[in-house]
């Protein structure tokens, strides 16, 4: 026998029926990608339909300052109506807040816009409490050292003499 014979010969037939694997795998990878295209939009790319109750918890009467949901007043009745024809045609909340502070100002917004100066009105409660947490991991290390030595020196209770120790037996025998 030859060299020749006992060396195996490259395999001629195609790599796609020599690796039914991935073939397989490229077809349900393509069917899944045209699947997924007939699908809806997922539910995050829908914007719900915005209520009544949901905008006025958010914004102010511009005459009375207070929440919309709780205003009885004439103004409160026009901001409503207009908020409802707003809502009818179709409108999205940011949509519908836009064009309430276009109409009667940024005063009837609830909460202050979160850009700018008014960013102020966010982030100086949440400075102020940390502020103060430091000052309390400052403090209440010394704080602590002082309760230690009040307590350590501490006067302690006087000792009788034996005409009061005297006495007191009977006071003591006296009311039993």
């Amino acid at each position: 026998m030859s060299r020749r014979s006992a060396v195996s010969l490259p395999d001629k037939r195609p790599q796609l029926v020599r690796r039914p694997a991935i073939l397989a795998l490229t077809l349900a990878c393509a069917s899944a990608f045209a699947l997924s295209a007939t699908l809806p939009l997922p539910a995050r790319a829908i914007v719900p339909r915005t209520t009544l109750p949901v905008i006025e918890r958010q914004v102010m009467c511009v005459t009375c300052k207070i929440p919309l949901n709780v205003a009885e007043s004439p103004q409160a009745d026009r901001e409503r109506v207009l908020i409802r024809r707003l809502i009818a045609e179709g409108k999205t909340e940011t949509q519908v807040k836009s064009a309430l502070v276009g109409q009667y100002g940024a005063a009837v917004l609830g909460l202050p816009a979160s850009k700018g100066f008014d960013v102020t009105a966010y982030l100086v409660p949440v400075a102020l409490v940390l502020g103060l947490l430091a000052l309390l991991m400052l403090l209440l290390p010394s704080w602590r050292r002082h309760a230690r030595a009040q307590a350590g020196s501490a006067p302690s209770t006087p000792e009788l003499s034996e005409a009061e120790a005297a006495r007191l037996d009977a006071d003591l025998e006296r009311f039993d």
